[in-house]
């Protein structure tokens, strides 16, 4: 039978019509939602198809089928959050649902932070998708666990063979997939370095596009001079930089970021790529061992103990204790507060003030440096330490080149006096400071959480909305998102999360976790 040229080509029409509609089928359409969609633009009202993990389609999708609908009618979608600053190392076994911060909106962090890290990154990163973690992990390679493979916590500078295994440590993580170098600078062994062993590590990290993020040497008194080293490895590396948790520590130094956030404006129209993050609140969270001089730490805690039963050295300790308090214009160690000490579980949640009280000792400041020198030799303890001023706070909240972070690791629930940073910081963003303060605007906080984080280390699928994408998706309510953790009641999880999408999958559902566990390992250069 001989078909005419018209007859034909209905034909052709409605075949390809019939695999168009075909093809306009996903697993999950989300409807009429605020789409933010990471860029800092305004919100528009559209759909999202979502098939296979990925953003498939977007726009308006009522001739879409899918298997599940979902309505976000008057409710925020945007990316899912990037959170840039993690220390999850350990406690992945103990809680792989990482609650705190799906409820959170964080589908992604960045770990290995502070110069703390996995140096065989193969293995851990296939450790992770094994276990299945309901969040994706990208890791940096830290310098303090590169500098202990190769010459311990010593106090002194590497020889040339030492350096050359540093750099081939890096270099090999690099490799497996790490997003950069980080460093550590307050802690050990890392406090122990030159700016010039940095530089060498982040020139092997800049070979690979990655990126050098540190914990400054100073966030108090020298604060400067901590952020101008920072810029020149950065400078001298060519690599780009992250300055982690951007802060002034300590009252004394409360008005400083006059002076800090100038000096990033500075570097960046010099051409550097530099940029910071924050946590929203004004207490920070280390270990207690940061109250000691560096020295007395070295090469471990049975050095650590040994050196403090010198009456001596003691004595010296303590008149650096009392004259760094003396600094913060304080008469007692009220703003150091015990997160967890495990020793002894009854000092979690009390200040060493108020631990010295506890056990009958003398109302004195040299009383509780003592106090502090005893929780050393008994293994030290996780602190939370007051002493940021809130304009502060906002000024550098304000900065557009500043991203979130909640300088945590996954939290198992009610255990320890955590601070409440490690499940509020998104909410609080959201709630406090852009809803109800408004230091900044929802479009521009969802940048800083989602495209911003995503281009700087180089997550290049995800930290927008868009097709093709990998579908990272939160879905919440601009009216009610709030913290609810406190530094007295830290474990309480966020609200106003309806919906978080990981890879595709719903880890939250009408704002209650599921235990899909659809996070995997993100590996760079690979």
């Amino acid at each position: 039978m001989k078909l005419f040229p018209s007859v034909l080509s209905i034909c052709i029409s409605i075949i390809f019509g019939c695999t168009s509609l075909y093809s306009q089928t996903a697993d999950i359409i989300l409807k009429n939602g605020k789409i933010l969609d990471g860029t800092g633009n305004s919100w528009f009202i559209g759909d999202i198809a979502i098939q296979k993990g990925k953003i498939v389609k977007m726009g308006n999708l009522s001739k879409w089928q899918a298997s599940k609908t979902i309505d976000a009618t008057g409710l925020i979608v945007a990316p899912g959050f990037i959170d840039v600053h993690t220390h999850i190392e350990g406690d992945e076994k103990n809680n792989p649902l990482a609650s705190n911060f799906i409820y959170d909106g964080v589908t992604s962090v960045i770990t290995g932070n502070c110069g703390g890290s996995k140096v065989n990154l193969t293995s851990y990163f296939n450790m992770l998708d094994s276990l299945q973690l309901s969040i994706n992990v990208a890791t940096l390679i830290g310098h303090n666990d590169v500098r202990k493979a190769a010459m311990g916590s010593a106090n002194r500078d590497p020889s040339e063979a030492e350096m050359q295994k540093m750099e081939a440590i890096v270099d090999n993580a690099m490799k497996e997939g790490a997003v950069g170098l980080s460093t550590g600078l307050i802690y050990i062994p890392g406090t122990y370095s030159k700016t010039e062993e940095i530089v060498r590590l982040a020139k092997v990290a800049a070979k690979y596009n990655g990126v050098y993020a540190s914990h400054m040497r100073n966030e108090g008194d020298s604060v400067t001079q901590a952020i101008e080293e920072a810029i020149s490895i950065g400078r001298l590396a060519n690599i780009p930089v992250e300055i982690s948790h951007f802060k002034l520590s300590g009252q004394q130094n409360w008005g400083r970021s006059k002076e800090t956030i100038p000096m990033v404006i500075k570097a960046r129209e010099e051409g550097l790529d530099v940029t910071i993050d924050q946590y929203p609140y004004t207490a920070s969270s280390t270990n207690l061992g940061t109250l000691l001089p560096d020295w007395v730490l070295a090469d471990g805690q049975d050095s650590i103990k040994a050196r403090l039963a010198n009456l001596a050295i003691r004595k010296e300790v303590i008149a650096y204790m009392l004259k760094k308090l003396k600094n913060r214009k304080l008469s007692h160690f009220s703003y150091p507060v015990v997160a967890t000490f495990k020793a002894d579980t009854s000092y979690n949640g009390k200040s060493i003030e108020e631990v010295n009280l506890m056990k009958g000792n003398k109302h004195k400041a040299a009383a509780e440096a003592e106090t502090v020198i005893q929780m050393m030799e008994k293994g030290g303890a996780s602190m939370v330490f007051h002493g940021m001023g809130d304009a502060d706070v906002n000024a550098i909240m304000r900065y557009p080149f500043n991203m979130f972070a909640s300088d945590a690791g996954i939290r198992v629930f009610k255990q320890g006096a955590p601070h409440p940073r490690g499940y509020g910081t998104n909410a609080r963003v959201l709630g406090k400071y852009v809803r109800e303060e408004k230091i900044i605007s929802l479009e521009e906080a969802i940048r800083r959480m989602t495209s911003l984080p995503a281009q700087k280390f180089k997550l290049t699928d995800r930290g927008l909305l868009r097709e093709g994408f990998a579908a990272d998706i939160v879905v919440f309510d601009e009216k009610t998102v709030n913290d609810l953790s406190t530094y007295d009641q830290p474990h309480q999880y966020s609200v106003g999360f309806k919906y978080v999408f990981v890879n595709g999958q719903i880890e939250v559902e009408n704002g209650v976790q599921n235990t899909i566990r659809s996070g995997k390992s993100l590996r760079a250069n690979q």
